[in-house]
């Protein structure tokens, strides 16, 4: 008796346990999908020095380009801190990539300038110039977070791994070039191009400033010295930038033209809503969808390139999110619009962060910089930091997947080609532009030209090639042919010049299709499929197929083109196939191939 009373109890209680553990690892997912942070804070516990060395590397880099980033969008520089402040936070908590940096950065800064100065410029008015840009950022991350929430992720999927590579290759030259001048103390013309800052260079290379050569050429062999020592290697930039600030506070600094940051603003960002005015949101939603796809794209092309090395599984969705949450928070404190650094990213991968806590790291340095050390921070040397840039930017280029690019494939290579070539001299968005559309037509090139083969018996009795084998014995009745490709608008043209050959051979009236190799079939495809089948019958012949994918037969059932051509016509296996076809001819075959040929 008790033991009959034990059992009952013993095992509600094991279901017990087991749904409380089931809900709560239901709540945990759902959590975690909401709050990505949620999966990798854990981590961060671990690699907490990993992240700390990055995050301070990623302090001392962002410190210049926020004041450079800031006037190329044509907004006072105090802007260009609250949004490398605020930005890479609110991205770093809930996007999916461990190493992503957000924050203001080139692309989205010009881009932001010339959507606002078809409207008003910042000499004309500023106050209202600001006033538009943090309004066209809010307006950029409400287009960034429907893409997410829509899951318009996968679009990225167009982006091959070939123009990942140009882009990141391309981006990492001009990454390297846009430090010359501070490497070599040439006042470059703000803006300049890539073939601009060379040509400038080279006209004006008697105007060096030796002092910061000597600053920018030393920290870089230091960096290059310190990452070859294994206990210090994670350290080498942050080394290398003390170390370079010394030897140019030694060569006596800016008595002899070593340029520093400048002044810093020492406060945080302050809460300030957009001014949201139905007629500016209006003037400016083609620019804000311009601005968000941008964006996203430079994101994504960013964090891929990154994963190429990490082999980390992105989640681009959930980038899209995470992108737009920060700009449309950001710009409630004063922020303007934000999207992911190469450079910072490259650099916060290179030195060693493992987590997003990194980025998070390297923003409150910045808070902590500008309230506690901006006058400090005021004299770090801009030659030091190029000499560091110029190493990132080199190790920007995969050699390794270029060669592999070079051996493997000429179309690749002419992806690669292109997005590189148009990452030095057009703009970041028109190079990535043209590097999809290039792969993107050779996909379609190659999708448009499936693989057709005739089949025979060869001595094994094994279907292959009658190209590839003469011995091979065909039947003199039943036209045997594999499809390897899908069929579909694209493809009919190749497919139907071959069926053309085929039917225009009056000694063969039947035609057997090997469908397994067939991935699907659109409405073009089914349509031009149906119409030869009924051809083939007008002369007295017909088509039959076999192992036809469910999934191409899709359109075939829905459209009700399997009813047209003929349920029986359809078969599981080659053998069966061969067999039921041979019954039903009216007479016997000259040249037998199969045993079924003259079998009733």
């Amino acid at each position: 008796m008790v033991g009959t009373k034990i059992i009952p109890f013993t095992i509600l209680d094991v279901i017990k346990k087991t749904l409380i553990f089931v809900l709560l690892k239901i709540k945990l997912s759902m959590l975690q999908k909401i709050f990505p942070f949620l999966t990798w804070l854990p981590l961060a516990k671990k690699y907490w020095k990993d992240d700390l060395i990055a995050g301070i590397t990623g302090t001392i880099i962002v410190i210049p380009q926020a004041v450079a980033f800031a006037m190329i969008a044509g907004m006072p520089p105090v802007y260009g801190f609250y949004t490398a402040m605020l930005a890479p936070v609110i991205a770093a908590l809930f996007g999916s990539s461990h190493h992503l940096v957000s924050g203001p950065t080139t692309t989205s800064s010009i881009v932001l300038y010339a959507i606002i100065s078809k409207f008003v410029t910042p000499s004309s008015d500023l106050e209202a110039f600001v006033s538009l840009a943090i309004l066209l950022s809010f307006m950029a991350g409400v287009v960034k977070l429907f893409m997410g929430i829509a899951k318009m992720g996968k679009l990225v999927n167009f982006v091959s791994n070939s123009v990942i590579i140009g882009f990141s290759a391309g981006a990492g030259i001009l990454i390297a070039f846009k430090q010359l001048k501070h490497i070599f103390g040439i006042k470059v013309p703000q803006g300049s191009s890539f073939y601009q800052i060379i040509s400038y260079i080279i006209k004006h290379i008697e105007e060096t400033n030796w002092y910061a050569f000597t600053v920018a050429v030393a920290t870089l062999t230091i960096a290059l010295i310190i990452r070859k020592i294994k206990k210090l290697s994670k350290l080498y930039m942050l080394f290398a930038m003390i170390i370079g600030s010394f030897i140019a506070v030694w060569l006596g600094g800016m008595q002899h033209g070593i340029e520093t940051v400048g002044k810093i603003p020492s406060h945080l960002p302050p809460f300030n809503p957009p001014d949201f005015d139905f007629q500016k949101m209006k003037m400016l939603s083609n620019g804000a969808v311009i601005l968000a796809i941008l964006g996203l794209v430079e994101a994504v092309a960013i964090s891929r390139s990154i994963a190429l090395n990490t082999h980390q599984k992105l989640n681009t969705n959930q980038e899209f999110v995470a992108q737009g949450i920060s700009n449309v928070v950001s710009s409630f404190f004063s922020c303007y619009t934000s999207s992911a650094s190469f450079t910072r990213s490259s650099i916060n991968y290179q030195a060693g962060a493992k987590t997003p806590m990194s980025a998070i790291i390297s923003a409150v340095g910045l808070m902590i910089v500008v309230l506690l050390f901006a006058d400090y921070a005021s004299f770090l040397p801009k030659p030091a930091m190029g000499g560091i840039i110029l190493l990132v930017g080199y190790n920007l280029i995969d050699f390794k997947h270029i060669k592999i690019i070079f051996k493997a494939s000429k179309r690749e290579l002419i992806v690669f080609g292109v997005t590189l070539l148009g990452t030095l001299f057009l703009e970041l968005e028109e190079a990535l532009v043209a590097g999809i559309f290039m792969a993107l037509f050779f996909y379609l090139e190659k999708t448009s030209k499936p693989n057709i083969a005739e089949l025979g018996l060869n001595e094994e009795k094994k279907f292959v090639n009658l190209i590839r084998d003469k011995n091979a014995k065909s039947c003199s009745q039943l036209k045997i042919v594999r499809i390897d490709g899908s069929i579909y608008f694209g493809a009919i043209e190749t497919i139907s010049d071959f069926f053309i050959k085929l039917y225009e051979e009056d000694d063969v009236k039947n035609l057997l299709i090997i469908a397994d190799g067939i991935n699907f079939i659109d409405l073009a495809g089914a349509e031009w499929l149906t119409s030869e089948v009924l051809k083939w019958r007008e002369r007295g012949g017909d088509v039959y197929f076999v192992n036809m994918k469910l999934v191409a037969q899709d359109v075939l059932k829905k459209g009700g083109f399997i009813k047209q051509i003929g349920y029986d016509h359809f078969f599981k296996d080659k053998k069966t196939a061969i067999a039921e076809i041979h019954k039903k001819l009216k007479t016997p075959c000259k040249k037998p191939a199969f045993k079924e040929c003259n079998q009733k």
